[in-house]
């Protein structure tokens, strides 16, 4: 709640300010974490109680996702896919600190990835339609108030992703991240109808991307 002060009737006027679902989605190395963290702080700034979240989660679920993408244990692509859509049901369910109880506790909720994600990775592999259906009653439980998507090229995700990391993971490889980048544009077409999706340009400074972030979700405040 913020609260203001009229000069006109010398009164607090106080103002609840609608809590946001906001899902930061991009392939890998796009800086979507970073841009959590400094979207956090702006929107705490302003008044929000704020859970930032992401997926796959750290719940058993996700854990074994995580060894999956590792190299750890093996697993087919339509059961990663599968793996994902019980993870997500319980990231939205968890009676403890799911998105829906968070929301519902005044919560401003930002997570990093959402059932975007599973359209473009999983979708080499199968059908988008499948993936969508798959996801469905995700989507039927909560769209987000807006997907952002920070796009950088397959090229430059490998370069940050050679910066930054020892080993690669399932998934990083140019000519998928190639085709993964061009199933989240089509993804975003397919359901431009439905779904509320900003896309911002993520070869530029930190700062100038979070602006660019900020104005998007400014006008949905």
């Amino acid at each position: 709640m913020l609260c203001f002060h009229s000069p006109i009737f010398d009164v607090e006027i106080d103002l609840m300010m609608k809590n946001l679902f906001i899902a930061l989605e991009g392939i890998d190395g796009s800086g979507k974490s970073t841009q959590v963290k400094l979207l956090t702080k702006k929107l705490q700034s302003i008044g929000h109680k704020v859970y930032a979240t992401f997926e796959p989660t750290d719940s058993p679920i996700g854990k074994m996702i995580r060894e999956i993408f590792s190299g750890k244990m093996e697993a087919d692509h339509k059961v990663i896919a599968g793996l994902f859509v019980a993870d997500r049901l319980d990231h939205l369910l968890n009676k403890t600190n799911g998105i829906l109880k968070m929301l519902d506790d005044g919560y401003t909720v930002i997570t990093d990835r959402y059932y975007f994600s599973s359209y473009a990775y999983h979708s080499p592999y199968m059908s988008m339609d499948w993936v969508i259906e798959a996801n469905r009653l995700s989507a039927e439980l909560l769209r987000p108030d807006l997907n952002i998507y920070i796009d950088i090229s397959a090229e430059e995700s490998m370069k940050r992703i050679a910066k930054g990391r020892a080993s690669t993971e399932l998934y990083e490889t140019l000519d998928n991240l190639k085709n993964v980048r061009s199933l989240y544009l089509q993804a975003f077409e397919k359901l431009k109808s439905i779904e509320k999706v900003k896309i911002v340009n993520g070869e530029r400074t930190e700062e100038i991307i979070s602006e660019d972030i900020w104005q998007h979700i400014q006008a949905i405040i």
